[in-house]
């Protein structure tokens, strides 16, 4: 318990703003998505269920420590014009070829990243190492629940260009932590992806589209609320904040029309595709027979060299 909470205040720490889909919603992403697998995965997975959901979290902490990480989270579409989708190559050899590489890293490389740790945790399957497939498996479902907030595919991320500072963690961290007790996280059984690269960029292609709401919408409220119902102050960790009210937040979840939680579901959804998907490409191991892997701590140390956006 000891060790449970100094991790925890480390996060909050290192994330004073939770600009993200949040600790929350990633953990909630990634535990419900496990029971959409079938029973031979639900094996591992279930009994690992804490694990999956608490390292859900790993990869916005790592942002904050090595080097290479943060642009593993987004993609700035609208950097490429309005036919960055297709003008871009859906393969990473392709698009290093076609770009230099320090340019498509600047701007981000969630899609292609996110395909590559497919492929690493099919090959853990493959391997039948525990502790990969449950590492990797949290990540994947980290990495595809960013791709499908529509706010990570644009180069207007937290609003800065508009003056609307602070919708990124608005729409995907206060907007789901207030109104998802009335969510509905069934989503079906885990289905075959075809063609996962593919998949991806369809699921980017779908959250960008909605970028003009997320930004439209915040925008027409904030001007039926004055500053004081707008905004609202909690206790957080000792610590008094100014967050977004409540009503504030209810009017602009009804605005959107529940598309909050339909990107939530879509990332539930997906993420168990995916990870049954990678199983199944790696001749559908026994999974039973894995156990007694002791797990180690995600050790990271804070490099503030780096200059990472609240992405």
């Amino acid at each position: 318990m000891k060790i449970f909470i100094i991790w925890i205040f480390s996060f909050f720490f290192w994330h004073p703003t939770s600009e993200f889909w949040g600790f929350f919603a990633h953990e909630l992403i990634n535990r419900q998505a496990v029971f959409s697998l079938p029973p031979e995965m639900m094996i591992l997975y279930k009994a690992e269920i804490t694990f999956i959901g608490t390292n859900a979290v790993n990869p916005d902490r790592r942002r904050y420590a090595v080097q290479g990480e943060a642009e593993k989270h987004y993609i700035d579409l609208d950097h490429y014009g309005d036919s960055a989708l297709f003008i871009l190559p859906n393969y990473w050899p392709e698009a290093i070829k076609k770009f230099p590489e320090d340019s498509l890293r600047a701007h981000g490389i969630g899609p292609w990243s996110a395909y590559q740790t497919f492929l690493s945790l099919t090959k853990a399957f493959e391997q039948k190492n525990q502790a990969a497939i449950l590492r990797l498996s949290a990540d994947l479902g980290h990495y595809l629940g960013d791709l499908n907030v529509p706010l990570h595919t644009t180069k207007n991320y937290n609003g800065q260009l508009t003056g609307q500072e602070g919708i990124h963690g608005f729409w995907e961290s206060r907007v789901p932590e207030l109104m998802s007790q009335n969510y509905s996280f069934w989503v079906g059984k885990a289905e075959y992806v075809e063609k996962p690269q593919l998949a991806i960029w369809k699921a980017v292609a779908q959250a960008h589209a909605q970028v003009d709401s997320v930004l439209f919408f915040e925008r027409e409220l904030t001007k039926a609320f004055p500053e004081d119902q707008k905004f609202s102050f909690e206790e957080r960790n000792r610590i008094t904040v100014r967050v977004y009210s409540r009503e504030f937040t209810e009017a602009y979840a009804s605005a959107l029309d529940g598309m909050v939680e339909r990107q939530l579901r879509k990332s539930i959804k997906m993420i168990a595709d995916f990870w049954f998907t990678a199983w199944v490409n790696a001749g559908q191991p026994d999974l039973s027979t894995l156990g007694g892997t002791v797990f180690e701590e995600e050790k990271l140390t804070p490099d503030t060299k780096l200059k990472v956006r609240d992405h």
